[in-house]
């Protein structure tokens, strides 16, 4: 007679295959725990981004406002100063036109005048403006001195300073007006020499003629 064969117990399938879902389950789960915290990884990176770029941004506006405070306080006369410097102007001239004669008779009148100058120069200097007027035969300088007009003159040399015509300023590290100068030109060359007469000469004889 034979055997019957043992039948497989079906209620045990359920129990085997419960580990392997719970399995799934775990793995998604990290999977999604990983992906959020690289999100908020890089939320957090940009957060800290857009931080200190608003810190770097209210730094530069610190040192801009700041500058510009200073250059203010620094160059906030500067119109003022150049209508000024009409009035320095004015007051040289009466003084660089008047002969020695008549500053004797009218001392007290030009004694005044350059009072009114020293002070007004005196006023330019605590607010940092100073002349830069240049001496003859200095060398012309471009940055603080604007060129009139070119010359020769014997014995100067080029681009140096031959006629002062009106005083330069500067305010602070600035310049205010340039010095109005005349300017030294080399001399023009001197006429080439006529080349010498390269034709042949007949010298003609003394002695006595022969027969």
């Amino acid at each position: 007679m034979a055997r019957k064969q043992p039948q497989p117990d079906m209620e045990d399938a359920p129990e085997a295959a419960a580990p392997a879902a719970a399995s799934e389950d775990t793995d998604t789960a990290v999977t999604g725990a990983e992906a959020r915290v690289a999100e908020l990884e890089a939320e957090r990176d940009e957060l800290k981004d857009r931080l200190l770029r608003a810190l770097a941004e209210a730094e530069n506006t610190r040192r801009r406002a700041e500058r510009d405070r200073k250059d203010a306080e620094t160059y906030g006369g500067t119109r003022l100063a150049r209508d000024m410097l009409s009035v320095y102007d004015n007051l040289t001239r009466a003084l660089a036109a008047a002969d020695d004669k008549v500053k004797t008779e009218h001392a007290g009148l030009f004694e005044g005048i350059e009072l009114t100058r020293r002070e007004l120069l005196s006023a330019f200097e605590k607010h940092k403006i100073r002349e830069t007027t240049p001496e003859r035969g200095g060398k012309f300088d471009p940055n603080l001195h604007q060129a009139m007009f070119e010359a020769p003159v014997p014995g100067a040399a080029p681009g140096t300073i031959i006629e002062v015509m009106q005083a330069g300023f500067t305010i602070a590290d600035r310049l205010l007006r340039p010095a109005l100068v005349g300017v030294a030109r080399a001399m023009p060359q001197a006429e080439a020499a006529p080349e010498a007469d390269t034709g042949e000469t007949v010298e003609t004889g003394t002695g006595d003629a022969k027969a």
